[in-house]
C-alpha cells in the first residue's frame, strides 16, 4: 500500500518495524513517547482506498472494540484521524497468529488445543453476553500475546456484528474455508455460524489441516457443497470428549449444529477450569479436605477431592510465567498426582464410583510440549551434506530437544551448550548465503531454547518462590500419607 517513504506519523508515537499489510492499511510495530515506552500496534487506514462498504466495516470494527474489554480479545487502545489516514492504535502481541504457529508445528496436541480453546470459549461467551457474534473466526485473526507463553486474542473485528443468537442474516461475510455451509449456499444464517468455524480452528489445530482444504476455490466451494459429514480423520487418537464437540460444532445441519450454551458447557470445552484468580483458593481448600480426608482412611472422598483440586492446579501451571514459580508448582502438582494415583490403586482402578473421574496430566515442560519443531533444520541438513561438522553440531542439539522433552533438563543443557560451542565457530567461518541464512536462524533458536532450559535449571535450584509459599500451610496441616 504506502511506500516505505510514506511511513505514516502519529503525535506521541515512534514507529518501528511493519508487521504487515492489506488491501486498505498496513500495520505497524510502534512505542508510545514517554518513560514506560508502551509496546502497540498500529493500524494505519488509508482514506483514499475506502469502499463505502469498507468504511462502514471500519466505523462498525471501531465502534465494537471500544466496547470490548476482555482478556482474550484484543484491546483497542485509542484511535485518532488526519487528513490522510485513520489510526487504530491497539494491544501489541509479539506472538504471531495461531496459523503460523500450527504450520510451525505441524499440529498441535490435544492438550494444548484444549487449553487454546477454553480462552477462545471464554472471549465468545463474553461477546455472547453482548450479543455479538465476529463473522471471521479462523487461525490468522486469532494472535497470540507471546511465544514464551502463549494466550490466545481475537483480533480482527471488521466483520463482526450485534446478533441475538436466534437472529438470521443474508449477508455473505468471513473466509470461505472456515465458513458455515449455510453461508455459502444458502446465504442466511445465524450466530452459530461463529461455533462452525471454531470446529474448523479445532480441526485444524489437531490434524494440520482445514476439513475443507482445497487447492482452488472451485474445488472448496464443490467441496462444501457435498452433503457429506466432516469425519474425523482415520487412526487419530483423540479423548472422546474431543471427538464429541468436533463432530458437535461441525454439524452441517445449523439445527443439529451445538447451541452456545452445550458449547460453554461441554466437558472438553471447560469452562470451570480455566486458570483465573479464584483458581488457586479453590484448589488449596479442596486440598486442605482431600488430605483430612486421607488421614481418616476415608480414600473415596480423598481420591475425588485430590482429582478436583488437580483439575484446577494444572491449568496454572501452563499459565505461570515466572520460570522458578513454575518449577515449584510443577513439583507440588506431581506429588498430588503420585498421591492420586496411589489412591486410584487402593481403590481398584474398575471401581464403578472412581474409574470415571479424571485425573490431569501433565507435560514434562511446556517449551518443549510439542512434536519436534524442525523449521528449516531438513533444508539446512540437504545443504550441509558435504560439511560433517554442522550435521553432527546439529544431531548434538536434537539429541537435548529429545532430552528436554523427557524432562532431563541438566544434559539437555550440557548437549545445547556443545552443539552451539561447534555452531557459533563454523558460522563465524561460513561465507554469504542460503546455507548461512538458515545455519544463523539454527543457532538463534538453539540459543532461545539454551536460555529458557537455563531458567528452568536456576528455578529447580531454587525454592523461595511465592509459588511455593501458597502450599506451606498445606504442608503443615496436610501431610501426604
Amino acid at each position: 500500500m504506502a511506500t516505505p517513504s510514506e511511513t505514516p506519523k502519529v503525535p506521541g508515537y515512534i514507529f518501528a518495524e511493519k508487521l504487515g499489510s492489506g488491501s486498505f492499511a498496513d500495520v505497524y510495530k510502534a512505542y508510545k513517547k514517554g518513560q514506560t515506552r508502551e509496546v502497540v500496534a498500529i493500524k494505519c487506514v488509508l482514506k483514499s482506498r475506502l469502499s463505502k462498504s469498507a468504511l462502514d466495516n471500519l466505523v462498525s470494527e471501531i465502534a465494537i472494540l471500544k466496547e470490548l474489554k476482555h482478556e482474550h480479545i484484543v484491546e483497542m487502545r485509542d484511535f485518532i484521524w488526519d487528513d490522510k489516514y485513520i489510526y487504530i492504535i491497539m494491544e501489541y502481541c509479539s506472538g504471531g497468529d495461531l496459523s503460523n504457529l500450527v504450520k510451525s508445528r505441524m499440529r498441535l496436541s490435544e492438550s494444548v488445543c484444549q487449553r487454546f480453546l477454553q480462552q477462545l470459549a471464554s472471549a465468545l461467551k463474553y461477546m455472547r453476553e453482548k450479543n455479538l457474534s465476529h463473522l471471521d473466526l479462523k487461525p490468522s485473526n486469532i494472535l497470540l500475546k507471546s511465544k514464551s507463553n502463549p494466550v490466545l486474542k481475537i483480533g480482527d473485528f471488521g466483520l463482526a456484528q450485534h446478533m441475538p443468537e436466534d437472529d438470521t442474516n443474508c449477508t455473505i461475510k468471513g473466509s470461505p474455508l472456515y465458513m458455515a455451509p449455510e453461508i455459502v449456499l444458502k446465504h442466511h444464517y445465524d450466530a452459530k455460524v461463529d461455533l462452525w468455524s471454531v470446529g474448523v480452528i479445532l480441526y485444524e489445530c489437531l490434524f494440520g489441516k482445514a476439513p475443507y482444504s482445497s487447492k482452488t476455490m472451485n474445488e472448496l466451494i464443490e467441496k462444501i457443497k457435498k452433503e457429506k459429514p466432516i469425519d474425523v480423520p482415520h487412526g487419530t487418537n483423540i479423548t472422546l470428549e474431543c471427538r464429541d464437540l468436533l463432530q458437535r460444532c461441525l454439524q452441517r445441519d445449523v439445527n443439529k449444529r451445538i447451541d452456545f450454551e452445550g458449547f460453554f458447557s461441554h466437558p472438553f470445552v471447560d469452562l470451570d477450569h480455566k486458570p483465573g484468580p479464584e483458581s488457586m483458593t479453590k484448589a488449596s481448600d479442596l486440598l486442605t479436605m482431600a488430605v483430612n480426608f486421607d488421614e481418616c482412611q476415608e480414600y473415596s472422598e480423598a481420591f475425588r477431592h485430590y482429582s478436583e483440586a488437580l483439575q484446577y492446579l494444572v491449568p496454572l501451571l501452563h499459565v505461570e510465567g515466572n520460570a522458578s514459580k513454575r518449577v515449584a508448582l510443577r513439583r507440588k502438582i506431581s506429588e498430588y498426582m503420585d498421591r492420586t494415583e496411589e489412591l486410584k490403586k487402593i481403590l481398584n482402578d474398575e471401581s464403578e464410583s472412581i474409574k470415571n473421574i479424571k485425573i490431569p496430566s501433565i507435560e514434562r515442560q511446556e517449551s518443549f510440549r510439542s512434536t519436534e519443531y524442525r523449521g528449516n533444520r531438513d533444508e539446512l541438513l540437504r545443504l550441509t551434506a558435504t560439511t560433517p561438522q554442522i550435521q553432527t553440531a546439529i544431531e548434538i542439539a536434537a539429541s537435548g530437544e529429545l532430552y528436554a522433552r523427557e524432562g532431563n533438563f541438566a544434559l539437555a543443557f550440557e548437549k545445547y551448550q556443545l552443539a552451539l560451542g561447534k555452531l557459533l565457530d563454523l558460522l563465524q567461518n561460513e561465507p554469504k548465503g542460503r546455507r548461512k541464512d538458515l545455519l544463523k536462524n539454527e543457532v538463534t533458536r538453539l540459543m532461545s531454547q539454551a536460555e529458557s532450559l537455563k531458567e528452568i535449571l536456576n528455578g529447580c535450584s531454587s525454592q523461595g518462590s511465592d509459588t511455593a509459599a501458597l502450599f506451606v500451610e498445606d504442608e503443615k496441616n496436610c501431610s501426604l500419607q
